[in-house]
């Protein structure tokens, strides 16, 4: 039976790359009726649309809804879009290159670098109760909290207010899957209305009484707008722990599966770097990326025509036997490795080195802190395709 690509199946979402293996063979550009846009499954062609500047995140710099055969946003989604187009993931030049070039100033290589001291921290004490406690959901107690904790601190969000993030950054993140429902909508527009009042707030204070912290630095960027602090911020915690979270979880769970390969790591620390660039290929957090096409194009002989949409399978690029040798195999050692999991392009995750150093630190943490780590029962997938990851992990010590 030919494999079906289905990303509301559980069973898809599961285990994807038959699917995708069989799309890169027979049909590296198809077509996709249900969601109607054009899966792009090669590594060579993801790669090359991702740094195509005929495609776009957004076309409205260059066109109209109407002039692009699309449907005007209904008005119900106003403050979703208010947030999530003042932000740089949804924006093309020139108005990404001047808002990339003013968050660059504050998001500064060095503000990030300083970080490490503080996320290794907060690692090592949330695994060190994590052990305490004999284990539990992996996810629950250390994937999610550190890279949380760890943007929370950053931006200068008071610690009695950190609850509130990850439930906000989740219902944001549900308007990124396939065809959302309204209910999702709802949820994601409620979720952007109380986050930007809660900036905006924070924002206020902190042009009253400025600290060591990102908001404080954002206030004082020249020309950058309150909406575009707001779109920034969201930005931040959402990008910014959503993969690292669920590279932590499905990461975890490929070395639990893969035996001979945690000894392996286990035995030679210092194989950590190549090991977590491979679990962020192995098992990719972020399947799909999509673009508008804003100028007519051909990939491998199919007309593309502007006003399309190409879903980018990141999940099948980085299982491409073209560019990765054995790429069903996890190799912790594998040097050779140009995944695209943060993306490629003007919209390269900015986020890259701070989500290397929290891996490096929660990885490590409990590589030394678990060395008997074990899985207590088969964990279940989330219901998401584009960000995919585990619902839970236990485990015990």
């Amino acid at each position: 039976m030919t494999p079906v690509f289905d990303p509301w199946s559980p069973e898809f979402v599961a285990h994807p790359y038959d699917v995708y293996a069989h799309l890169r063979d027979h049909e590296p550009v198809s077509w996709f009726e249900p969601t109607g846009q054009w899966l792009i499954s090669r590594y060579a062609d993801v790669n090359a649309l991702l740094r195509d500047r005929r495609l776009g995140r957004t076309y409205l710099h260059v066109a109209s809804h109407a002039e692009m055969g699309r449907p005007d946003d209904p008005a119900y989604l106003d403050p979703f879009w208010r947030v999530v187009r003042a932000g740089i993931l949804d924006m093309e030049p020139p108005d990404h290159t001047r808002l990339r070039r003013l968050v660059s100033q504050a998001f500064t290589p060095r503000r990030v670098e300083a970080l490490r001291p503080t996320v290794q921290r907060i690692a090592d004490r949330l695994v060190d109760e994590f052990v305490a406690d004999g284990g539990g959901d992996l996810i629950a107690r250390v994937a999610e909290p550190l890279p949380v904790t760890v943007i929370a601190e950053m931006l200068g969000v008071p610690e009695s207010d950190r609850h509130l993030l990850r439930p906000w950054s989740a219902d944001i993140c549900g308007m990124y899957e396939l065809n959302p429902s309204r209910e999702v909508a709802d949820r994601a527009v409620r979720a952007c209305e109380e986050f930007s009042a809660y900036l905006r707030g924070l924002a206020a204070a902190r042009r009253a009484d400025p600290r060591d912290d990102l908001i404080t630095a954002l206030t004082q960027v020249e020309g950058l707008t309150e909406d575009e602090l707001i779109g920034t911020c969201v930005l931040l915690l959402n990008a910014g722990h959503e993969a690292t979270v669920n590279t932590t979880g499905n990461g975890w769970w490929a070395l639990l599966r893969n035996p001979g390969e945690l000894a392996r790591l286990r035995a030679s620390p210092d194989l950590l770097p190549t090991a977590i660039e491979e679990l962020m290929r192995y098992d990719t957090p972020a399947q799909m990326f999509e673009r508008w096409v804003l100028e007519d194009i051909t990939v491998r002989g199919v007309d593309i025509p502007r006003g399309s949409e190409v879903a980018l399978l990141f999940g099948s690029a980085n299982h491409d036997p073209a560019v990765f040798t054995d790429p069903a195999r996890l190799d912790l050692g594998r040097t050779d490795n140009p995944h695209i999991s943060f993306g490629a392009g003007i919209h390269y995750c900015l986020g890259a080195p701070l989500a290397r150093i929290e891996l490096t630190a929660s990885f490590g943490a409990l590589l030394a802190k678990a060395p008997a780590m074990k899985l207590v029962e088969e964990p279940a997938w989330k219901p998401g395709y584009i960000i995919r990851g585990l619902e839970a992990l236990p485990v015990e010590i």
